[in-house]
């Protein structure tokens, strides 16, 4: 079983912010495989489904934890210990990322967290640095005084279609992980980030 847990806050009120693209990334992949992600057991909102091909297809489990952002450790492990997977080669973690461009994605499989403190929640509780994550570049154009504010804070309209396309290619780069590997992903969707950089 493969655990994809998107990082976000429960309630109305943080629902279409910046720090919730990864409750909204799991969203969008439940739209895709028509699955609804309503099931609630280890501190999560979860929903099964299955991604791949007739030759191979691998059973996935959607998650949302519904402990706050800061506690997002408390709920990661009690799935993979639910699930007896190993997080190395079984989790994908969603999140923004205030350190990359607004609408950049990248996939890295170890390393430390830039201050998120999803990510350092579930440090804390795996232990552990070692797993997969997609990280969605949330930083704005011009710098912000308050990053905690800046990523509570609800999208503008004119962001929408950006978020939109965001989320599509968060959703292809989970799936490319599951279905050619994490490797294969990096070079697909890093490379993207560099092309763009180095236009710049």
């Amino acid at each position: 079983m493969k655990l994809i847990v998107g990082l976000g806050n429960p309630g109305i009120e943080y629902q279409f912010t910046p720090h919730n693209l990864g409750f909204l990334t799991v969203d969008r992949l439940a739209d895709r495989l028509k699955v609804q992600v309503t099931n609630r057991h280890a501190k999560a909102v979860t929903g099964r489904a299955r991604i791949g091909d007739a030759l191979r297809e691998e059973d996935v489990l959607l998650a949302k934890p519904e402990t706050f952002m800061n506690l997002s450790g408390m709920s990661v492990r009690e799935l993979v210990e639910k699930y007896e997977a190993n997080p190395v080669t079984d989790l994908i973690v969603v999140h923004d990322e205030l350190d990359l461009p607004f609408g950049t994605v990248r996939i890295k499989v170890r390393g430390g967290s830039a201050g998120h403190n999803g990510l350092e929640s579930i440090f804390g509780a795996l232990g552990s640095d070692e797993f997969t994550r997609v990280r969605m570049g949330i930083a704005p154009e011009h710098p912000v005084r308050d990053g905690a504010s800046y990523v509570l804070a609800q999208f503008k309209k004119s962001q929408y279609e950006a978020v939109d396309l965001l989320l599509d290619t968060a959703a292809d780069a989970v799936i490319a992980i599951i279905t050619d590997g994490a490797q294969a992903a990096m070079n697909r969707f890093n490379r993207k980030v560099q092309d763009t950089e180095a236009e710049k």
